[in-house]
């Protein structure tokens, strides 16, 4: 394990495999690198191609969390990820990890390419919206110390499990204890993508700056919702394509996603 200081001096801790031109892997809510080992299978993939950054964001893991929380934070520790690369690097986000990705690379010269996998955003009728307080009531749940809520709101609001599913849930207490160590983080990410889940059409200035490529994918046997977000994204950015990974679900299979991720990068 490695770590780099964030412009707020909080301490972001990341694993560092292979060699190459730098490529930054961007979680969704929830995970890090102790509780995805998805992600890091991925990264031992990318490794053979790339320097592959697979990162715990602010306040998972390893990573520290200062006090208080805003959107740029989050922002400025992927760009001290990309500075310890030398300053230019290319990222994968997924879910509302690909969120934070574009948001970074609409401010971040060094980011080069982007590839965001079934982005966190609801932009029709096709599944309910979040609530309108959505990230507002994280952030009171996460202020209360309240985390068990914190994960059941999530789980039911953002992810869409049916309430009576929640009770069989916490009977993993491993799994279920893992999320409750982030529970607080999860109105982090919904900062970004609390008022882009409301079930409008995207913002058409939000990324109007990330002028550089980006792919955005999806995964063939996902939810409906999942695949108008993508089809949305990629005509509101100034510079993306468009590909759906057949078969796959949100649950992406790494071996799948790989070569994808490498033919792109290597353009």
């Amino acid at each position: 394990m490695s770590t780099v200081t964030s412009k707020d001096g909080t301490k972001i801790a990341f694993d560092k495999i292979g060699s190459g031109p730098a490529v930054i892997l961007v979680n969704g809510a929830t995970a890090y690198r102790a509780f995805d080992p998805t992600m890091a299978q991925l990264a031992e993939l990318l490794g053979k191609q790339f320097t592959v950054y697979n990162y715990d964001r602010r306040g998972r893991g390893d990573s520290g969390d200062t006090q208080p929380f805003a959107k740029e934070r989050e922002i400025e520790d992927l760009q001290a990820l990309v500075e310890d690369a030398g300053g230019k690097a290319m990222v994968f986000g997924i879910s509302s990890g690909g969120v934070l990705s574009l948001d970074a690379a609409a401010v971040t010269p060094g980011i080069t390419k982007v590839v965001v996998y079934e982005p966190s955003l609801i932009v029709d009728d096709s599944r309910q919206p979040v609530p309108a307080d959505y990230a507002e009531h994280l952030t009171m749940l996460a202020a209360e110390g309240k985390r068990d809520e914190a994960i059941e709101y999530f789980l039911t609001q953002a992810v869409g499990i049916p309430a009576e599913y929640i009770s069989g849930m916490k009977q993993d207490q491993t799994t279920w204890s893992r999320m409750a160590s982030v529970a607080h983080t999860i109105a982090y990410d919904a900062a970004f993508v609390g008022n882009v889940m409301q079930g409008k059409p995207l913002p058409t200035d939000r990324w109007v700056k990330v002028t550089v490529p980006v792919l955005v994918a999806d995964g063939g046997a996902s939810d409906a919702w999942l695949h108008h977000a993508a089809d949305a994204l990629s005509k509101v950015l100034p510079h993306a394509s468009r590909l759906t990974l057949e078969g796959q679900t949100h649950m992406v299979d790494p071996k799948v996603l790989a070569p994808v991720l490498i033919e792109f990068f290597k353009k």
